[in-house]
């Protein structure tokens, strides 16, 4: 098995551990609203998976998240809640970066194209590692587990979909990467992670056992 040329990594739940409820806590406290209004206005209008699809850039993300809600929001709001939601996993940023010594790195995640802009702010430990590699589906307009949009991301990468390495933790979108191409892992821990890549010949050291 040869080493592959780039490992494509999800954001959340594998390079990065995400809670939902600070998110909401931090964006009802900055709007003086309360969390259920934002829940009903970011989440059960569809504005967020708009976003997602790339109908809304930052700036319109922040105006029409304003008016659904009917208080005022700031694009520094938006970056300052997924902030406090999101917390690297230490773990996985580790073997990320003994990974980047035998292959390029990078992201891809089913996202908007605000939290791409402001990954580095949100969630810094991640930086500079994949500075000017991140990826979402906003940008593309199609969202994991299509796999249109591992090849739209590997175009933009300039790497063919046989030297590619891809990393989820949703079952269905690892599916969609080899479907596209790609040889992919269903994260499911630290451990089974760190065995597949030793094999794939990108970490030096011996994993422990299961």
């Amino acid at each position: 098995m040869s080493a592959p040329a780039l490992v494509l990594f999800d954001l959340d739940g594998v390079l990065a551990h995400y809670d939902h409820a600070p998110r909401l806590r931090v964006l009802a406290e900055r709007t003086g609203t309360s969390e259920r209004a934002v829940s009903a206005a970011l989440f059960e209008s569809g504005l967020e998976q708009e976003a997602d699809l790339g109908l809304h850039d930052a700036q319109d993300h922040a105006e029409e998240l304003a008016k659904r809600l009917g208080a005022p929001v700031a694009i520094a709001d938006l970056v300052a809640a997924r902030a406090a939601a999101m917390t690297a996993n230490a773990g996985v940023l580790a073997m990320a970066k003994q990974v980047a010594r035998k292959a390029r790195v990078a992201i891809l995640t089913n996202n908007n194209l605000l939290l791409r802009d402001n990954l580095a702010a949100i969630c810094p430990p991640l930086f500079p590692l994949f500075e000017q590699r991140v990826f979402c589906s906003a940008q593309f307009r199609l969202g994991k587990p299509d796999p249109k949009v591992f090849l739209l991301c590997l175009e933009a990468l300039g790497t063919p979909p046989e030297a590619c390495f891809f990393i989820d933790d949703k079952p269905e979108n690892p599916e969609g990467a080899r479907a596209a191409g790609l040889s992919a892992h269903h994260y499911l821990n630290d451990t089974l992670l760190r065995a597949e890549l030793f094999q794939r010949g990108l970490l030096e050291e011996q994993p422990d056992a299961p």
